[in-house]
């Protein structure tokens, strides 16, 4: 008999060294932004930010806000970012007082493609803002070259990116600023929060003087800020994650070595020459009924999809524009997400590949 148990999209791993970790805070008495947060950023800079100075925040969304506050964004200036992503991306653009503007993808990595970047510039653009797109990096050369031509900052949402690598070289050092989520479903998780990667260390003690209440010593307010600290409970935890994200990523590029060599019948996710994919998302493209495609893999296989993201940003009430985006578009009709995580097992990916494959010979 088949078994139908669900294999999840994604599944986060606390273990007990996670727990061991939270205890020994609790023990401790310092709860707040303390040690751990310290000693976390420091290693989330050593081993993901190529050293550049680092600060813990309470959410990913945190950590885009204030980047973009502390690199001098706000009433006035346009920001570029993409439409097919989640949400968080423009909404900290309209949160810092300036306006996201919209571009298309590459449609073979779904990330922002530079010749629409470059058609949608006008005289308030002050920034173009790629996402790594489910662990697989922008074009940040060709990006880098259109911000030069105009004179614009770059800044980086590496949200889903963690330990990506363009010709050896880190994402979240490109920009002025980075933004990591370390939200449960990420590669590695502190429970919630987020970590800002800056380029300078103004940059960095901006965004430090704005999660603060605008404090870098207590009660000597500089700025009005905002409360966006990481508690020590949260960073005791992304510390053990950090020590074993290596292995987690080459538990999810092994996973897509087998999705790759064996699925049919769908468009499976190219990786671009230099670049180093981590596979937060295994993401095909299903050309036709990709919804029923996925209620398919649920009902009759147990295999659980996720579909990021079926409406563009740009289409959402919240932005309710008529931009012309047409690779968006496609994207948001046919990406499919399906389990690549370090849970799986090797049953697992025999269903999974067995699942996908007869329903799109069934299909073709």
């Amino acid at each position: 008999m088949t078994d139908t148990t669900l294999i999840p999209a994604a599944r986060p791993i606390i273990g007990d060294e996670e727990r061991a970790a939270v205890d020994a805070v609790l023990r401790s008495g310092m709860l707040a932004q303390g040690p751990e947060v310290a000693a976390f950023e420091s290693e989330f800079s050593a081993e993901l930010g190529g050293g550049r100075p680092t600060a813990a925040v309470n959410s990913g969304t945190s950590g885009l806000h204030l980047g973009l506050l502390a690199a001098g964004i706000g009433p006035g200036d346009e920001v570029v970012v993409p439409s097919f992503t989640f949400a968080a991306t423009a909404n900290a653009v309209v949160l810092a007082g300036a306006t996201p503007v919209f571009a298309d993808i590459d449609p073979a990595t779904f990330n922002l493609d530079a010749a629409s970047v470059e058609s949608v510039i006008g005289p308030r653009t002050a920034a173009i803002m790629p996402v790594h797109l489910y662990g697989h990096p922008a074009d940040m050369a060709a990006l880098a070259a259109v911000a030069d031509r105009h004179s614009l900052a770059v800044f980086e949402d590496a949200a889903q990116a963690h330990g990506a690598t363009i010709d050896g070289r880190q994402v979240g050092t490109f920009g002025r600023f980075a933004m990591f989520s370390l939200y449960p479903t990420k590669n590695m998780t502190s429970g919630e929060g987020g970590m800002v990667v800056s380029a300078d260390e103004a940059t960095d003690q901006r965004v430090r003087l704005l999660r603060n209440q605008g404090m870098a010593r207590q009660y000597e307010n500089e700025v009005a800020g905002f409360n966006a600290r990481m508690t020590d409970l949260h960073a005791a935890i992304g510390r053990v994650q950090l020590r074993k994200l290596a292995g987690w990523t080459a538990d999810r590029r092994r996973n897509a070595g087998r999705l790759d060599a064996e699925l049919e019948g769908v468009v499976t996710p190219p990786v671009a020459p230099g670049v180093e994919h981590v596979y937060h998302q295994y993401t095909i493209r299903v050309a036709e009924d990709r919804d029923g495609f996925a209620r398919a893999l649920r009902e009759e296989y147990g295999v659980g999809t996720g579909v990021y993201y079926p409406t563009p940003v740009h289409r959402l009430p919240s932005f309710a524009q008529s931009d012309d985006l047409p690779e968006t578009e496609r994207a948001a009709a046919t990406a499919l997400s399906l389990p690549v995580h370090p849970s799986l097992t090797d049953a697992d990916l025999d269903r999974i590949v067995d699942a996908v494959n007869r329903l799109a010979k069934a299909g073709s």
